[in-house]
């Protein structure tokens, strides 16, 4: 008898199947659709980072608004694009989000702080990663001079080595989580179903799918309008910002301190969290919920029998989470997370073992356990000619040889780079990170991250000087990548076509990048009354960042003091049990791994409205419309991200047109 997970699991995976015919997807018209996103999308996205602090909105706009208006222009020109098309516009879209010069600004601040100089991290930062101190002040408010050169070369070059790398390992644990344990990937119909709503529009079959579509990018445009645009258009024209709603969240950790000590009370109130909250899981969403139940009643414990002893009353959300962190919960997550890819990694070897076991002990396991898992492991050895595979070996062999470009990179830059001690996270780490995300992004639609390895890791790594802090280590968790190359499955596009995307996108994406962020720069000053965000958060980002720094240059470690094995043993043994308890009494296993996001983020946020939409969704929605409910539901996320990212691109358009006149007017 199949377990309730069995059948949840199941029922996510057959929301959207993945066509039989598979075609290519780069032509002509994603060229085009390149230069729209590199010169058109992305400097908007990168404006919203600087004034609210978020870019989400604007990086939906920079896909969903591309592929409506290339949609629009190809009908009025009695042509429609094809579902691997639009897909392709879409995966351009996500290329231009990561900018490879988005940092830029940030490292001149860095240089530039007060308190970066005060504290002696200013003066010691390498040259290949910003310019010095008096070279900027010689050169002003502009990239383009010799002493940025070398930072912005190495920027392409990480750019690309990552891209890469994402194409190795990426697609080998695709095919383990996908092809072998067939995962079902909650997150990945939202954006595939709104790719297919709207490329048939013309199937009477499938009208629901637009008509979903259309209805959450109403509710977006209209939510949008008073979350996102009131506040930019009004910040262009007063001094100070109106907020109807507060963006990002409302702090009521002073007031709630006498009830709940040490515990961080935050709420969002973006709508954007009650339809997500509908996609995933329900098991996972409650998961998280008593997460943070869990949370709010043991942190005043904790800090009753003195753990949590550093908070004080009138702490904020964000003094009351670092304080916790290095008083309890860094050690007691890392437990607790390390836990769960354990778990992880057993089940993706049971199988294995399974197939390894004499025959007479396979064919005691049942018919059903056997063949799904020689279809599974058949499936990952042979590759799909009509999806255009290519052998998860080779990609295996991909990150290894990029993982070694990483590490000669960083000794090449660093003298006395102690390169040994990192090839345990290239051959360990990295891909035990990066499965256990890909692990819960196809359970859970949720990434896996173990907070301070990296710090812990240039610590312990015992090299003096903040020089390691800047250098290209390979810490990345590659894991992430496995959604989108289920959507290219579900979408029907060849593997092949994201690679061509992938050579032509990055060198408009460089460009612009660069040119975008030279404009911004000579608009005003970064950070300053312009751009809200960083005037209110970049010099506590510079503390945080210079006091990690300073652990490598002389004194000692916070880290080291904040670790504690102790916390470490209970967060490992509790996930544990909480696997094995729950998994006997055949309850939703979904359940732990919803618990581990929520204890990792200690605070209601937006895990409050994920409840309510998870609840009303599962309760009312699926009671009226049956099953297929869990097909509109990822339809109308698309359509919300849709017109909440159009009212935000527009009001960024207005606010850039602004800022660029007033010199010309006055």
């Amino acid at each position: 008898m199949a377990s309730r997970e069995d059948k949840e699991l199941k029922e996510y995976r057959e929301l959207m199947v993945p066509p039989d015919h598979f075609e290519e997807g780069f032509n002509w018209k994603t060229i085009v659709g390149t230069v729209f996103l590199g010169f058109i999308m992305m400097p908007g996205s990168m404006y919203l980072s600087l004034v609210i602090g978020s870019d989400t909105a604007l990086n939906t706009a920079a896909r969903w608004v591309t592929i409506i208006l290339f949609a629009e222009v190809a009908r009025r020109s009695l042509k429609d694009l094809r579902m691997q098309e639009i897909y392709i516009l879409y995966y351009m879209a996500g290329l231009t989000i990561a900018q490879p010069f988005e940092t830029l600004l940030w490292r001149q601040f860095l240089v530039r702080s007060d308190f970066s100089q005060a504290m002696g991290v200013a003066q010691d930062i390498p040259l290949w990663f910003a310019p010095s101190t008096e070279a900027l002040r010689e050169a002003g408010r502009t990239f383009m001079t010799r002493a940025w050169m070398v930072p912005i070369l190495l920027s392409i070059t990480t750019m690309i080595m990552h891209r890469i790398e994402n194409f190795g390992l990426g697609y080998f644990l695709y095919r383990i989580v996908n092809d072998v344990e067939e995962l079902p990937f909650p997150m990945a119909p939202v954006a595939a179903s709104g790719i297919t709503a709207l490329a048939q529009t013309e199937d009477a079959r499938e009208r629901w799918r637009w008509r979903c579509f259309s209805i959450g990018g109403m509710i977006g445009l209209v939510f949008g309008a008073v979350y996102i645009a009131v506040p930019v258009l009004t910040s262009a024209v007063l001094k100070q910002s109106i907020q109807i709603i507060p963006v990002p969240w409302v702090d009521f950790t002073p007031a709630a301190g006498s009830v709940f000590p040490a515990f961080p009370f935050n709420l969002t109130f973006d709508l954007t969290m009650i339809f997500v909250g509908m996609v995933i899981p329900f098991w996972a969403v409650v998961g998280g919920f008593l997460g943070v139940i869990f949370t709010m009643l043991l942190n005043p414990y904790l800090h009753k029998i003195g753990i949590l002893s550093n908070w004080e009353a009138g702490m904020g959300f964000v003094d009351t989470m670092y304080i916790n962190n290095v008083d309890f919960y860094l050690s007691f997550s890392v437990g607790l997370t390390v836990a769960i890819a354990l778990i992880s990694v057993g089940q993706v070897l049971k199988p294995v073992w399974q197939a390894m076991r004499p025959a007479r002990d396979r064919a005691s396991a049942g018919p059903r356990l056997r063949e799904r898992i020689q279809r599974g492991w058949r499936r990952f050895i042979t590759n799909n000619a009509e999806r255009g595979d290519f052998s998860p070996w080779v990609g295996l062999f991909v990150y290894l040889v990029m993982a070694s470009c990483w590490l000669a990179l960083s000794v090449y830059l660093i003298p006395g780079f102690p390169w040994y001690f990192f090839v345990f996270y290239i051959i360990v780490y990295t891909p035990l990170i990066s499965y256990a995300t890909a692990k819960l992004e196809g359970l859970v639609g949720q990434a896996l991250n173990i907070p301070m390895v990296r710090e812990a890791t240039f610590i312990l790594s015992g090299h003096q000087g903040i020089d390691i802090w800047f250098a290209p280590v390979p810490f990345h968790n590659i894991g992430l990548e496995v959604v989108g190359w289920r959507i290219t499955e579900l979408t029907g596009t060849r593997v092949m076509s994201r690679v061509k995307t992938l050579l032509v996108t990055l060198p408009v994406v460089a460009i612009s990048a660069l040119v975008y962020s030279e404009m911004l720069w000579r608009i005003a000053d970064v950070p300053s009354d312009a751009y809200p965000f960083t005037q209110k958060m970049w010099e506590l980002h510079v503390k945080n960042a210079t006091l990690t720094y300073s652990a490598t240059m002389e004194g000692g470690s916070i880290f080291m003091e904040a670790w504690n094995w102790d916390f470490f043993s209970s967060g490992l043994l509790l996930g544990t049990i909480a696997f094995s308890v729950l998994s006997m009494m055949g309850l939703p296993t979904l359940l732990v791994f919803g618990l581990v996001r929520g204890l990792a983020q200690s605070s209601p946020g937006g895990i409050v409205l994920e409840m309510v939409g998870a609840l009303v969704g599962r309760f009312y929605f699926r009671r009226r419309f049956g099953n297929m409910w869990m097909k509109y539901a990822p339809v109308l996320l698309a359509g919300f991200s849709c017109g909440m990212g159009l009212i935000a691109m527009v009001a960024m358009a207005l606010t850039i047109m602004s800022k660029m006149m007033k010199p010309l007017i006055f």
